[in-house]
């Protein structure tokens, strides 16, 4: 009895083993290159792009993270975006061939789909907000790869600051001083200052005594100017002279005579820091007494980014 029970399911076990091995052979075998085929092609998409994104750094940089032009950084944000884009298109449209070779009706898959991408919809919308707003960061060019910011968030709070290492469609990745990454999702940006952007401006106010000779002090200013204009190490980061503007405030004790210079986005910083002590060793050649320049608030963020960077 249970001798004619097993020569009964011979049959059947080997009708299966067969239909098996043909299937493999045939729409598994379609299957499995698709899975490996959308699998290569995704990573060697994300290769060139990566390549696209050194060479357009190699090219705008010359070594240099901060200083480039507002063009590459748009480019590079918008490969990125662009090859994201492209890996999740080559996913779906594998998924889709992949239930197609399943046998899976997809047409019988739209009602359900648009059931489901309805309740998605509730409780997608942020995402939703996230992307349209990246599209708009991109598209309108408010920063890029390698910018210095201070992004402030929705509710407040401390404001991520650092350098832009990510932009797509959905988030910004930050730098920290700390080393850091601060993910930020683009629809909860409320506000961007953009410390690096086309041009910068180096600001130094210059307390001295109220009972100094003002103008002898704006010509020992003028003076550092021009000689911080001829000098090869600096003169590469001015786009032109620093100028004197004169007195910003007034005091009881002191007056604050203000020096700015343009330069390159960036490096307001450096410049900054140089023309300070330029500053105080030519006022102190002239006999006069003077406390050290005041670094500004944004000054004091840069230059702990770059410490953490350093470090």
């Amino acid at each position: 009895m249970g001798l004619h029970h097993t020569e009964e399911e011979e049959p059947f076990v080997g009708d299966a083993l067969r239909d098996l091995l043909d299937w493999l052979s045939g729409r598994g075998l379609e299957v499995v290159l698709i899975i490996l085929g959308s699998v290569l092609l995704a990573r060697f998409v994300g290769w060139a792009g990566g390549r696209v994104t050194d060479r357009i750094d190699a090219r705008s940089t010359g070594g240099d993270a901060l200083v480039r032009s507002e063009a590459a950084k748009h480019r590079h944000s918008l490969t990125q975006v662009i090859t994201w884009t492209a890996v999740v298109l080559i996913y779906t449209v594998a998924v889709f061939f992949v239930l197609e070779r399943l046998g899976v009706p997809i047409t019988g898959l739209v009602a359900p789909a648009t059931v489901l991408g309805v309740g998605l919809g509730f409780g997608a919308q942020r995402i939703v907000g996230d992307v349209l707003a990246g599209f708009f960061i991109i598209t309108e060019r408010q920063y890029g790869f390698g910018d210095v910011v201070a992004i402030q968030v929705v509710g407040g709070g401390d404001p991520a600051e650092g350098i832009v290492e990510d932009v797509t469609l959905r988030v910004t990745r930050v730098r920290s001083s700390d080393g850091e990454v601060v993910t930020v999702p683009n629809g909860q940006i409320v506000k961007v200052t953009n410390l690096s952007r086309d041009w910068a401006r180096a600001v130094v106010d210059v307390p001295v005594p109220s009972g100094a000779d003002v103008n002898r002090v704006n010509e020992v200013l003028r003076e550092v100017g021009r000689e911080a204009f001829r000098d090869p190490a600096l003169r590469p980061l001015l786009l032109d002279p620093p100028t004197v503007m004169g007195v910003e405030s007034l005091g009881l004790d002191e007056v604050n005579v203000r020096m700015v210079a343009r330069t390159l986005p960036g490096k307001q910083f450096e410049v900054g820091r140089e023309l300070r002590v330029r500053i105080i060793v030519a006022l102190r050649d002239q006999g006069m007494k003077v406390t050290p320049p005041p670094v500004s608030a944004d000054e004091e963020t840069s230059r702990t980014v770059r410490e953490g960077e350093d470090a």
